[in-house]
């Protein structure tokens, strides 16, 4: 199912990237960091969900509760969240492979090749593909770093 290598699990995440293809999403994202009372202040309106029809996801810890999304949803709930920390402009790159959970290294590979490109890069993981958010002012110098070591960049 998955490229193998003699190279240990460095030479497969590279085989791996080396088969995955990237696919920017045409949206600009937004971070949201917010505190669990808000968020549940937040879930009390459904009209302030994300569509769905566009990349997002939510993530809880003891902290705080982190949102991503595109620039239609975040208008739709900005008056909500407006006391939350937000940062804007990201791009959502997606690596279109699936990988298993046996896989060590992948994105370490690529946190590699974007900090010698000197782009900051936030790692986002789901079931079985990896994505990362980069500074839409960072987008060219990490789809060039990244172009020579994938098959495909679309």
């Amino acid at each position: 199912m998955y490229p193998t290598s003699d190279q240990g699990t460095t030479g497969r995440a590279a085989e791996l990237l080396r088969a995955a293809r990237i696919v920017v999403a045409p949206e600009t994202f937004t971070l949201i960091s917010m505190s669990h009372v808000d968020f549940s202040r937040l879930l009390q309106n459904a009209e302030l969900s994300p569509r769905g029809s566009s990349p997002y996801f939510i993530l809880s810890d003891k902290y705080e509760v982190t949102l991503m999304l595109d620039e239609t949803d975040f208008a739709t709930m900005r008056h909500a969240v407006r006391d939350a920390k937000s940062a804007r402009g990201f791009r959502l790159l997606t690596f279109e492979i699936e990988l298993d959970f046996g896989i060590t290294g992948f994105l370490a590979l690529v946190s590699r090749i974007l900090a010698e490109a000197d782009v900051p890069m936030i790692a986002v993981s789901a079931f079985s593909r990896d994505h990362i958010l980069v500074k839409q002012n960072d987008l060219a110098a990490a789809l060039k770093a990244l172009g020579p070591h994938v098959a495909e960049l679309c």
